[in-house]
């Protein structure tokens, strides 16, 4: 047994030691629909992204679906995250847990631009009239658990994106599983063991804009008369990939006796526009029986990536039972983003 640990704890250790010796980004600014890298769920932003192994509430559907089968009860999630320069995004999604069947899910992500004005070349201080941009991720995830150690979720989504009067849409599925091992079970419990957790996000189609407004006057040829003056063109734009994100971690319970338990993870991302990174995080939960969780949490964003602007993030959480088998919970984050300022995340979620 010692000499299987050694070994896996190599494995692990070789693996997260691939993103800290990444190369520089050479792909950055080469995907769309963006907003599907930000991070929805207070209790993940607030771990410093480092969620992957952690996942077991409703939000599990955009960090990890295999985390849906580990869900105890049916959860509906609401969750805003005002986000830079007067975006807003939100997040709302429900989760049945069904017996001998799994959990199923689904859940909207909306990103709001908000009202920007109009210039052209002519008018740089703009018509007078408005236009804004929003971004849309609808999804439906299914997760079960195979063994009381192993499960795997997916997530089917549509994508879809409106600037004005162009819009563009995609089609992508998210893989995860995870597995809960007994290594390193300081209670010598297999849930207070080690667990991995590993997936693959926004796998899909690229998008293409497309709309009237592509559409210009043309003067095919415009030193001569005679010709046709404004006939109507229309710009051919490129199709651009989704953010693909394959991410795996670790947790471990250092603490975990009696009401306190404390949860350390640590994540190493792959994306295709940008270098590999690691997140760290970790959560303390005291359980106070009969009355509900209180959660303290922390991390570090992006800790390898080159010239980034993600730093600490924090957080706290409150679990509440309340009669009828039902129960709240209200978490919040806070996330700093260098020079670009601090974002924060508020989660509202019923167990029933």
């Amino acid at each position: 047994m010692t000499i299987h640990k050694f070994i896996f704890t190599l494995l692990v250790a070789l693996l997260l030691c691939g993103a800290v010796m990444a190369q520089q980004p050479y792909r950055v600014g080469t995907t769309t629909a963006n907003f599907l890298e930000i991070g929805y769920g207070s209790a993940g932003v607030a771990m410093g992204d480092a969620y992957v192994s952690v996942a077991n509430d409703l939000s599990s559907a955009y960090w990890n679906p295999a985390g849906l089968a580990f869900m105890d009860k049916s959860e509906a999630q609401f969750s805003i995250q005002p986000w830079l320069v007067d975006i807003n995004t939100s997040f709302v999604g429900v989760g049945l847990v069904l017996p001998r069947v799994g959990t199923l899910a689904l859940n909207v992500t909306q990103v709001g631009y908000g009202d920007m004005d109009v210039t052209t070349m002519d008018m740089q201080e703009g018509t007078g009239e408005k236009f804004n941009a929003t971004d849309f991720a609808v999804g439906f995830s299914y997760a079960r658990s195979l063994a009381q150690w192993f499960s795997f979720g997916a997530t089917a989504k549509f994508v879809t994106s409106q600037i004005w009067h162009m819009n563009a849409s995609a089609m992508a599925i998210d893989l995860g599983v995870l597995v809960n091992t007994n290594f390193f079970s300081f209670s010598g419990k297999r849930e207070d063991g080690m667990t991995i957790g590993m997936s693959i996000s926004n796998y899909g189609t690229k998008m293409k804009y497309d709309g009237m407004d592509l559409t210009m006057p043309i003067d095919i040829l415009p030193n001569e008369a005679g010709n046709y003056r404004d006939a109507a063109g229309q710009f051919k734009l490129e199709g651009w990939e989704l953010p693909l994100i394959f991410r795996v971690g670790v947790s471990l319970h250092p603490i975990a006796s009696g009401p306190h338990r404390l949860t350390v993870a640590v994540d190493a991302l792959h994306p295709n526009n940008n270098a590999e990174s690691i997140n760290l995080g970790a959560q303390y939960a005291l359980t106070m029986p009969s009355t509900g969780t209180f959660y303290l949490r922390g991390g570090y964003k992006a800790l390898t990536l080159p010239e980034t602007e993600f730093g600490p993030t924090f957080g706290a959480g409150v679990f509440m039972r309340m009669m009828g088998n039902l129960g709240v919970k209200f978490d919040y984050a806070y996330r700093g983003i260098g020079v670009l300022g601090n974002t924060h995340c508020y989660t509202v979620g019923v167990l029933f």
